[in-house]
């Protein structure tokens, strides 16, 4: 058959389609669209790129994620743990006399939960020899003393936080740290060791009880001293007996 010739005129218009014999002679381009993306800020004034990119799955592109401000913090400060407030509470504690000039108030008047957990954990430490379990009876010991101590001092009047008695008592566990390691040396002796008990007993309950029991308790004070001297003998118990 004789070759022909026949062109076949599309409706767009933007290509066209001929015989192969004319192909030598023939040649043309394509348009494309002319198509600009507009990241980020600029996406929102060009309307066509931005539903271009919606369509075909890329919106995700014209997202802007918002940077933190807010700069990392230190663990500490997140925990809210001022290692110089906490030492300077522990001398408090175990140098309570008011002759050498420590501010002991700030021990009941800017009360922490980190220092006294810190110092009952070290306490079951001692006194456990290993024997994790008892860990947390020493632990509720402590919560619920501390929180008989404080039903007792609302009862008689006292202005006193459940925090602050829990500061308190958890602190004022230091003088019985301090007399273990001489507990362990003169354990044979029932005499000295009895001595080193009781003075210990009575450094923990007067570091307390002197924080805790102030002037608005007036003729009410021995009601409260001898409940959180009772505690501290308990705990002493706790240590010796386990």
């Amino acid at each position: 058959e004789k070759a022909s010739t026949m062109q076949f005129s599309p409706t767009n218009g933007d290509f066209t389609f001929v015989s192969s014999t004319e192909a030598e002679e023939l040649s043309g381009t394509i348009d494309a669209p002319d198509v600009k993306l507009n990241l980020g800020s600029d996406a929102g004034k060009d309307p066509y790129a931005t539903t271009f990119l919606r369509q075909r799955g890329y919106g995700w592109l014209l997202e802007i994620e918002e940077e933190e401000s807010e700069d990392t913090k230190p663990l500490l400060e997140e925990l809210d743990i001022d290692l110089k407030d906490i030492f300077y509470k522990v001398r408090c504690v175990l140098m309570p006399m008011p002759s050498l000039g420590f501010n002991r108030q700030v021990v009941r008047d800017n009360p922490d939960f980190w220092g006294p957990l810190a110092v009952v954990l070290l306490f079951s430490m001692i006194s456990i020899y290993g024997q994790f379990r008892v860990v947390s009876w020493i632990i509720t010991i402590w919560i619920f003393g501390s929180l008989t101590v404080f039903i007792l001092a609302r009862v008689l009047g006292g202005e006193v936080s459940y925090g602050q008695v829990l500061g308190v008592i958890g602190y004022s566990l230091l003088p019985l740290i301090v007399i273990s390691p001489l507990l362990l040396v003169i354990g044979s002796f029932d005499v000295f060791a009895t001595v080193i008990k009781l003075f210990g007993v009575f450094w923990a309950a007067y570091s307390a009880a002197s924080l805790l029991v102030g002037d608005e308790f007036k003729t009410k004070k021995p009601l409260l001293i001898y409940p959180i001297f009772l505690l501290y003998i308990y705990f002493l118990s706790l240590y010796t007996g386990v």
